[in-house]
């Protein structure tokens, strides 16, 4: 296993690491702090603003634009879209850009490889017939467009999407969506267009054949964003989370993606690079988070001393590092078996990131509020908002517990099966 990136991985990673720390975060706060004041006086939060499409048009001729698209079956629209290289890239190099990205809260928008959408992409991409890419794949590649992802709901346990409420129903050429869904990620931004609907449609079918996922217009009648979420208190900007309601929407039937009853199907397809590149973006988190708390340690003073020199804080600052490093590894190597073997057979290894890294984060963001104090969890610093994201994300994508639930069946099928060989 050879984890060093590709020449033009490490390129990439390198100039958008310039374009994050040059062009993103001088005016990164400013913008941030805006939507907070329009938020405020009751206005839309995140209107398009003449800087944020500056800076994606400056992504964009550099090159830095839809990094996320696979190589191989997204070469064709890496050469269309303006992707530096015109071919996709694998899990590993990406990974490898997509920590740089991490470090920032508007980059991946103005890089357009932010969640959900880089997501709802991969599946156009891989599932939406011709019509449904020029539709909907082109203007989201293009950033004219946004969408959603709906699937949690309020009212039932979401780690076991077959407990899933919301119905498609067939109802002759047209499908009809009913449900309630929440923590829906991109709801919140104005140009969000497309949502894709996870729902119940044959409850008699096999439990991994009853659900099935549709395109739906956000403006289609009957879709309503109800409310926005915070997280912790964090409104998450640039796009948020919001609760959606479904009242008999009518869609054509055609818009359900590879037929009913395909949705896991199409999810395990989904979940497992977009798992690649949360936990390589909070990585990158965690690495700016210990740069923050390196630089409050050695700069701020107490009882005589450099904070850094209290308390165990240098060796607290150390452990920080060797788990930040640790987490790296172990992501490149998921990323690795889902180059080489694909999702099947790195079930294991993608859960193993999804349940360590958030946590990984969360300690590390944890330690940089401890060294700024009443600072760090205010809105001076990034801290606040990073540790909701880093602890937001332990439950995005399914749980820890569902994560470790599969790491151990994983691990055991090969004992359990020498147990009932035994047996007989």
């Amino acid at each position: 296993m050879d984890f060093a990136p590709s020449a033009r991985a490490a390129d990439l990673a390198s100039r958008v690491r310039a374009f994050v720390d040059d062009e993103v975060a001088p005016v990164e706060q400013r913008l941030l702090a805006d939507v907070a004041a329009r938020r405020a006086r009751g206005e839309d939060a995140w209107p398009p603003t003449a800087e944020v499409e500056a800076l994606k048009r400056s992504a964009r001729d550099q090159g830095l634009w839809n990094l996320f698209l696979p190589a191989g079956e997204g070469d064709e629209w890496a050469a269309r879209f303006g992707t530096d290289g015109g071919t996709g890239l694998t899990n590993v190099d990406y990974a490898t850009v997509a920590e740089q990205t991490g470090r920032s809260t508007l980059a991946p928008l103005v890089l357009n490889c932010n969640a959900p959408d880089t997501g709802n992409m991969e599946v156009l991409l891989r599932y939406g017939t011709p019509e449904q890419q020029e539709e909907w794949l082109v203007p989201l590649l293009d950033g004219r467009i946004r969408s959603v992802f709906l699937m949690t709901e309020p009212d039932v346990a979401s780690s076991d999407a077959t407990n899933m409420a919301a119905t498609a129903t067939p109802d002759g050429d047209e499908v009809v969506l009913d449900g309630r869904k929440w923590w829906t990620t991109g709801a919140g931004h104005p140009d969000s267009r497309l949502g894709i609907f996870m729902g119940l449609t044959d409850p008699t079918a096999h439990r991994h054949r009853q659900h099935s996922m549709v395109l739906v217009p956000m403006d289609a009648p009957g879709v309503t964003v109800e409310r926005m979420l915070t997280a912790l208190g964090q409104y998450d900007e640039p796009l948020g989370h919001g609760e959606v309601s479904l009242d008999g929407v009518r869609v054509p039937a055609g818009n359900v993606l590879l037929g009913p009853g395909r949705a896991f199907e199409i999810a395990q397809g989904r979940l497992g690079p977009g798992r690649v590149h949360h936990c390589m973006r909070l990585v990158g988190l965690a690495e700016k988070a210990l740069e923050l708390a390196c630089e409050r340690a050695s700069t701020r003073t107490a009882f005589g001393k450099p904070i850094a020199n209290l308390g165990g804080n240098r060796e607290r600052l150390a452990e920080a590092c060797i788990a930040i490093n640790q987490a790296r590894l172990l992501v490149l190597h998921a990323a690795w078996k889902l180059d080489t073997v694909g999702i099947e057979g790195a079930l294991s290894e993608v859960s193993e990131i999804k349940a360590a890294v958030p946590r990984m984060a969360c300690d590390v963001i944890d330690l940089a509020i401890q060294l700024h104090g009443g600072g760090g969890m205010s809105e001076d610093f990034p801290l606040a908002a990073a540790y909701a994201g880093a602890r937001s994300l332990r439950l995005a994508d399914g749980p820890d517990e569902v994560h470790l639930g599969v790491v151990a069946r994983q691990l055991l099928r090969p004992y359990a099966t020498r147990a009932q060989e035994a047996a007989r």
